[in-house]
């Protein structure tokens, strides 16, 4: 006569499910910390509405234009003429950057002027501030 066993062992089972739940966590946690830390040295200003791809620079430099002509450069006020001579030493040999962010009621001529007297300083590429519409 064959007896049985009063108990079955049964092999074991990872359940994944939990598991993913908790990695989607991790990553949104993570991706919400990282947005949070970036920082961009400017004043608000109204900006212009528009398309453009995500910052990719460490540590960019910062060229705000308030509505009322003010030009900063990293919250530190400049004039058009001084603006060369205290962007150069911001500027580095591997990032040559400039975020432009104009207030959309500033008078062109005032942005167009400080965007070539950056690009005086050495500045190669500019990067247009907009606000996402």
């Amino acid at each position: 006569m064959k007896l049985r066993r009063s108990r079955e062992f049964r092999k074991g089972r990872v359940e994944i499910i939990p598991m993913i739940d908790v990695m989607f966590f991790l990553l949104a946690t993570f991706i919400l910390a990282s947005l949070s830390m970036q920082n961009l040295n400017s004043l608000a200003v109204n900006l212009p509405q528009g398309e453009a791809e995500k910052l990719t620079s460490e540590r960019p430099v910062t060229l705000t234009i308030t509505r009322d002509s003010r030009i900063l450069i990293d919250n530190t006020p400049v004039t058009i003429e001084t603006l060369a001579s205290v962007l150069k030493p911001l500027l580095t040999a591997a990032h040559t950057d400039l975020i432009v962010n104009a207030d959309s009621d500033a008078p062109e001529g005032i942005v167009v002027q400080a965007m070539l007297r950056s690009r005086a300083a050495g500045v190669q590429h500019f990067l247009i501030a907009v606000k996402r519409g």
